[in-house]
């Protein structure tokens, strides 16, 4: 720390800057000086906007950005059901669960849960695409409300010629297993392990696997755009600094015929639609921006940038300090999304329990462990390790497992480090999370004896009083 040593060495240059209006050309002068849509945009282009919020969003909230590319992205054949896409994604345990079908059945069940590590794609027949499984979720992508929670396995890179884009949300990538190489409309981004990054609503992307196969989490937002926290009492800097964010350099194709209709290949292009599946086809490139301005556009982040903040007196802090990405629900102080990581930090507070306290919370709780132990669960088999993940929803009791709370109550409270080689994470909602059918009984990785041997096992260290009689507190 503060920046992340990758096995994967990075093969990009990259712009900085979050929520930022940020421009760049891979042609020299292909960007329009003072209008976004002139008569004749330079070199013979085409001018395209592409809205991230409504046209009359406050100028604090306005996500926009102009491309400007060789093809228009409308020149395409009428899109219809993506038939490979579910053929794969059924066969391989999927079914109509995992977001293939529209409305996926969510279960509603206050029990706490937690699961095994999900498996791999041992046949290395997914993609990112086919390989993502919808565990749980909340609201509906039509009225742009909620979030989907996935986990993903694939195996191989996605087809040469072919894109994707979800029309239904942003999507946050949480790798835990594997790099991504991951081609936007406005450039390349290299995500590793360690990293995060996020793709807004409707850009096409293309995710190869330069290290082999790859496992991890994502989450998908319904409703608005992920933000910075707000800092407050903290000051101007701390958490996750706007510089640290990294974004593409424009980079393009020319594969085009002389028409839209007349190119030389043909391209698939895969849109999520309301959790349905949908593709057409199209004779150009997608990936033929040559100049972009906005700022509506992909990033990613290195975890280890991240600045942790902490108690230095007395008590442990709530987990809202270690908020990387926040997405506003509408309601003050309640989003329906954060992005929360618990990193590598000094624990020097005095008669004070240093974990995570118990506690019951209106906020409904996803965490998975991208790397290393979580000092408040136990590792090893049957326990909370990488590539598995939890769920603690709405009011659903949870803490420290039994050996983690005695071994806290008991514990020497000298300044410690925790952490060290390890990173859990948190996605965190204001709303109650369903669980798929996939989720529940499909993966076949629900460790059903989780809260009897988490929690069954705390002892009682109730005393009471000498001269204290049973009863006499409910005595006048």
């Amino acid at each position: 720390m503060p920046v992340t040593t990758f096995d994967f060495p990075e093969k990009y240059r990259y712009q900085t800057g979050f929520d930022s209006h940020l421009e760049s050309e891979a042609v020299p002068d292909s960007l329009p000086i003072g209008q976004n849509s002139p008569q004749k945009p330079p070199h013979g282009l085409y001018a395209e906007k592409l809205s991230g919020t409504s046209f009359t969003a406050p100028r604090h909230d306005n996500r926009q950005a102009w491309l400007y590319r060789i093809l228009p992205s409308c020149a395409h054949a009428p899109f219809g059901p993506a038939i490979t896409s579910i053929a794969e994604k059924q066969e391989n345990g999927g079914g109509g669960e995992n977001g293939v079908q529209s409305s996926p059945k969510l279960h509603y069940i206050p029990n706490q849960l937690r699961w095994d590590p999900f498996d791999h794609d041992q046949s290395k027949t997914l993609d990112f695409v086919s390989g993502q499984r919808l565990v749980a979720g909340a609201g509906d992508p039509t009225l742009k409300q909620g979030i989907g929670i996935y986990v993903y396995a694939a195996g191989k890179d996605m087809e040469d010629r072919s894109a994707f884009y979800s029309a239904d949300g942003d999507l946050l990538i949480v790798p835990q297993e594997g790099t991504l190489d991951i081609r936007t409309e406005f450039g390349y981004l290299l995500v590793r392990p360690m990293e995060i990054c996020v793709i807004p609503r409707g850009v096409k992307y293309h995710v190869s696997l330069p290290s082999g196969s790859a496992r991890g989490y994502a989450l998908e937002l319904y409703q608005g755009h992920f933000k910075l926290p707000e800092l407050g009492p903290i000051g101007t800097n701390g958490l996750a600094n706007e510089r640290d964010f990294q974004a593409p350099v424009a980079a393009f194709d020319e594969d085009f015929g002389a028409t839209a209709q007349e190119g030389p290949h043909s391209y698939t292009i895969t849109v999520k639609f309301d959790n349905t599946y949908f593709q057409a086809h199209q004779s150009h490139t997608p990936f033929d921006v040559v100049a972009w301005h906005g700022n509506y556009y992909p990033v990613k982040y290195d975890l280890g940038r991240f600045n942790t903040v902490g108690t230095i007196s007395y008590d442990h802090p709530d987990p809202s300090i270690f908020t990387v990405l926040t997405a506003p629900s509408g309601v003050p102080g309640a989003a329906i999304a954060d992005f929360v990581i618990f990193p590598p930090r000094w624990l020097v507070a005095e008669d004070t329990f240093r974990p995570p306290y118990f506690h019951r919370n209106t906020m409904s709780e996803f965490m998975g462990l991208i790397t290393g132990d979580y000092d408040a669960k136990r590792a090893g088999r049957g326990g909370f390790v990488p590539g598995g993940a939890s769920l603690h929803n709405t009011m659903s009791g949870h803490g420290p497992d039994a050996a983690s709370s005695e071994g806290a109550r008991n514990a020497e409270l000298r300044p410690a480090k925790v952490g060290t080689g390890s990173c859990a994470f948190m996605f965190e909602s204001c709303a109650m999370v369903g669980v798929t059918d996939w989720g529940l009984r499909t993966c076949s990785k629900v460790q059903e004896r989780y809260a009897e041997e988490s929690w069954g096992g705390v002892p009682v260290h109730w005393k009471r009083p000498d001269g204290v009689s049973k009863g006499a507190h409910l005595l006048k």
